[in-house]
């Protein structure tokens, strides 16, 4: 090789160097794009515009400095701004606004610790299915690593939280990857996605421009190289910020069963004499409208047992809803239809299902749809596939087919035997303080046809499950397979948002009570007055009903018959204290929260019950 040939090669590597250094430092972009200087945009709004033509109306937050341009610019968008006390409560609230709406919901918190807070309730969301953009400040992007205030590496702890996360490095990078974020939220499989934006990304350029003057710059070539380094950063942020770029939704990619599997799912169906349904939370996603796929079940005629958000699909009477003795259903059904629901904890593994039957499992998420088929169950059919679209288009294949009616006829007679049975426990007299069962009849039978629950405990909401009834599709909200604690509060904020028309209760243990009994103080300034109907029996029941006979002590079980109706009172609210000596006027309390309710307060009930042994053997762990 001559030498020619040598520096040929030498100076094609320095001019790719040379290149390559000047795409990542932006400035090639800026030869092409413009830098103005003299703007007073901020990239808050640009967040803002991308929210607004997404059909965004409520962000839950807890305010912070690193992103106070997202909220101000939203405000301005008349996009509503809603505070909380605590940053998991903005991501339930969010979660919340996500499930009735059938659109995402985002919450936007600080940097550091108002993200780490937030952990608890992006899991939750991850394991729910729900469709949510959290947003995220961060430090400025020359100072990440280099321990400002707040920073941490806030990527490396979303990731195994969230479906996509991302973060801003350039004002105009904001919209498409806003964009990209809210429509992977909702394809596929829905989750949580992450965006962190860094705060010289957000505030205009004059005010970033002081940030980045060096006040005793070094002398000399370094000086030189420093001030030069620092001036290009600045307007790489900001090259091209202004452009016009589109802000409209990108597709959603929802998966869908095939003709050929809806047709072999029909033959099967059309075969079977003790078909059943289990729903899940999946069934009420979009696109298929949570009414079609009630009309649709209804059509087929097949019993359904109902779980998660599926809870009230059917209405509050249906005579194809099953509520009780679920195992012995599956150990005598030919054939079991897993719409959104998966084989784990909840349905013992799979160790329910029965060898005999057929299964036909359909799930959007591939691996929960074959969740322990390696061990205890075989799907004869499964479909990664939307499970509403699935219902919808099984009911159309089988128009003029319906389930033989003596299957459902005799499991709703079991239902109505055992619904007997537990009405004569709610009888029953407790040792101290009032029954919990009869205080759950009490407060069903008086609820609104429009009524919303939201559910957040461990033993009192236990026993809700098995009694209150919702009223129609998207009318529960309880937190999912996660089993968190915590939720009431921003549940019922997102959902008093969502229907303001609506009561919606949050029937409550005194235990989970503590977690967002604050937010209070939010219902009262964002007026959404809700109902929280709290069983105060002074324990974590669920835990101790286990731990006193296993373990011989009650340690760290023992809580206070604590004065909560007047922690309601201290934020704004109105709340009732309700005991044994009122039980013979407990639904005269219960109407007049109600009243009140609709007088615009918030009301707690914090109603003293007794032990009861009605969920004697119910799981904790």
């Amino acid at each position: 090789m001559d030498i020619s040939t040598v520096l040929g090669c030498v100076l094609g590597c320095v001019l790719g160097g040379l290149v390559l250094a000047a795409y990542r430092l932006g400035i090639l972009y800026q030869l092409i794009h413009k830098t103005e200087t003299k703007s007073p945009r901020h990239g808050g709004e640009s967040v803002a515009e991308v929210l607004r033509a997404h059909g965004v109306k409520f962000v839950f937050t807890l305010v912070g400095g690193h992103i106070s341009p997202i909220l101000v610019a939203c405000e301005k968008l008349g996009i509503r701004i809603v505070d909380t006390r605590h940053e998991a409560t903005a991501v339930f609230a969010a979660d919340a606004v996500a499930r009735l709406s059938g659109t995402i919901g985002v919450a936007a918190v600080t940097a550091g610790p108002g993200l780490t807070n937030t952990v608890t309730a992006v899991k939750n969301a991850q394991m729910a299915e729900s469709p949510l953009l959290l947003i995220g400040g961060a430090a400025a992007t020359l100072l990440q690593g280099r321990g400002a205030l707040q920073d941490i590496d806030q990527m490396s702890l979303f990731r195994p939280l969230c479906k996509f996360c991302a973060s801003v490095r350039t004002v105009r990078e904001i919209v498409p990857v806003v964009r990209k974020a809210m429509a992977i939220a909702q394809s596929g499989t829905p989750g949580p996605v992450f965006v962190e934006f860094p705060i010289d990304t957000l505030y205009p350029f004059h005010l970033v421009e002081k940030e980045f003057a060096v006040k005793n710059p070094p002398k000399g070539l370094l000086g030189k190289v420093v001030a030069w380094y620092l001036h290009n950063h600045l307007k790489n942020l900001f090259a091209g910020a202004w452009e016009a770029r589109a802000v409209s939704p990108l597709p959603v990619h929802i998966p869908l069963a095939t003709d050929s599997q809806i047709q072999q799912c029909v033959e099967l169906v059309s075969r079977a004499k003790k078909p059943v349904i289990l729903l899940g939370s999946q069934a009420t996603l979009p696109p298929a409208p949570a009414d079609d796929t009630r009309k649709a079940l209804e059509c087929l005629g097949i019993p359904c047992f109902l779980g998660g958000m599926a809870r009230g699909m059917l209405g509050r009477d249906s005579p194809l809803h099953i509520r009780q003795n679920r195992r012995d259903a599956l150990k005598e059904a030919d054939l079991v239809l897993l719409a959104g629901t998966v084989c784990d904890f909840r349905l013992s593994y799979g160790r329910v299902l029965s060898r005999r039957s057929k299964v036909i499992a359909v799930n959007r998420d591939k691996s929960q749809l074959m969740k322990n088929s390696d061990m205890f169950w075989k799907p004869t059919v499964a479909i990664q596939g939307d499970a509403g679209s699935f219902l919808l288009s099984l009911s159309k294949g089988l128009k003029g087919h319906r389930c033989p009616e003596d299957w459902p006829q005799s499991l709703k007679e079991g239902d109505r035997t055992k619904e007997n049975a537990n009405r004569a426990k709610a009888a029953e007299k407790t040792e101290r303080h009032l029954n919990p069962l009869n205080v759950l009849h009490r407060a069903d039978a008086l609820m609104a046809e429009d009524s919303i629950i939201v559910v957040d405990g461990g033993d009192f909401v236990g026993s809700a499950a098995y009694i209150m009834r919702p009223r129609g599709p998207l009318r529960w909200l309880d937190p999912g397979a996660f089993g968190t604690l915590g939720v009431g509060g921003g549940f019922a904020l997102g959902a008093k948002l969502c229907r303001p028309d609506s009561e919606v209760w949050i029937i409550y243990g005194d235990g989970s009570l503590g977690y967002s009994v604050a937010e209070f103080d939010t219902f009262t300034r964002h007026k959404t007055p809700v109902i929280a109907l709290v069983g105060n029996d002074a324990c974590w029941s669920q835990i101790s009903r286990e731990q006193v006979p296993i373990l011989g002590s009650n340690v760290a079980c023992g809580l206070a018959f604590s004065d909560y109706h007047i922690v309601a009172d201290g934020y704004g609210g109105k709340g009732h204290l309700v005991g044994r000596e009122d039980e013979g006027r407990l639904d005269d309390i219960i109407c007049k929260a109600q009243q009140e309710s609709r007088e615009g307060r918030a009301t707690l009930l914090n109603v003293l019950i007794g032990k009861s042994d009605f969920r004697e053997g119910s799981i904790s762990v």
